[in-house]
């Protein structure tokens, strides 16, 4: 079967097969990775803790701590890089704000050189290099896209990277610790649920990439497991060599 549909006008052909998935995964690769990340890191803490053979209650409590941790120091490190990131942003438009003030031919010419490049005739790239340096503003969106490959409208915020993290985190961290908070008196519930949360966290990072859904999950189930069996061991060899 054809992709396009020949008897469909070409625009209308090309609209309905040429569309993409978000590549850059906007919100919903960084919340499931810190979900994800809050899962494995906590299932990992209490299941090493649990293999030193000790009572629920400082297992609830590992997790909890674990949780409010790692939750904090996510929020702190991701506000921290964005804020840094954005910063150096804007020191860089800032010199080229100054570029365009002081030298607005050089950076005209500058830009048309620029679509020559990508194979634009170049009386005809002068002439769009003329045109959109006009208006200052504009110019400077056109030289950060072109030069930095940034857009000044859509710079991240460190506050809502900051809140994001943080709850993304403490949501993951939150599932191995919830079958303690509601009676059980095992490891094996809270290693049940964080499991079939990795799982889930694992299909829905297919959205985002080539892989099937059953793929990822499994994949990501597997590294899970992996990371709490190696602690579960590891807890289980300390506490004896210490009891």
């Amino acid at each position: 079967m054809s992709i396009i549909d020949i008897e469909a006008p070409l625009h209308t052909a090309h609209r309905d097969n040429h569309t993409h998935r978000d590549v850059n995964g906007g919100w919903l690769r960084p919340a499931v990775f810190g979900a994800m990340d809050g899962l494995v890191s906590n299932l990992a803490l209490m299941t090493g803790v649990a293999g030193g053979a000790v009572a629920p209650q400082a297992i609830v409590i590992t997790g909890l701590a674990g949780l409010a941790a790692g939750a904090f120091s996510m929020a702190a490190g991701e506000y921290t890089s964005v804020a840094s990131q954005r910063e150096l942003v804007l020191a860089e438009l800032d010199i080229e704000r100054q570029q365009l003030r002081k030298h607005p031919v050089d950076e005209m010419e500058e830009l048309a050189e620029l679509y020559v490049s990508r194979g634009v005739e170049p009386p005809l790239a002068r002439e769009v290099a003329m045109q959109l340096s006009r208006d200052p503003e504009q110019a400077l969106e056109i030289h950060a896209r072109e030069e930095l490959g940034i857009d000044p409208d859509d710079l991240p915020s460190p506050m809502v990277a900051a809140v994001s993290s943080f709850g993304s985190f403490a949501l993951g961290a939150l599932l191995p610790v919830l079958p303690y908070l509601l009676g059980a008196t095992s490891l094996w519930p809270a290693v049940l649920l964080a499991l079939a949360g990795l799982f889930a966290c694992g299909a829905v990072v297919s959205r985002v990439t080539a892989r099937s859904w059953w793929y990822s999950g499994l994949r990501q189930l597997v590294l899970g497991g992996a990371a709490a069996g190696v602690t579960y061991i590891l807890g289980t060899w300390i506490g004896g060599s210490i009891g």
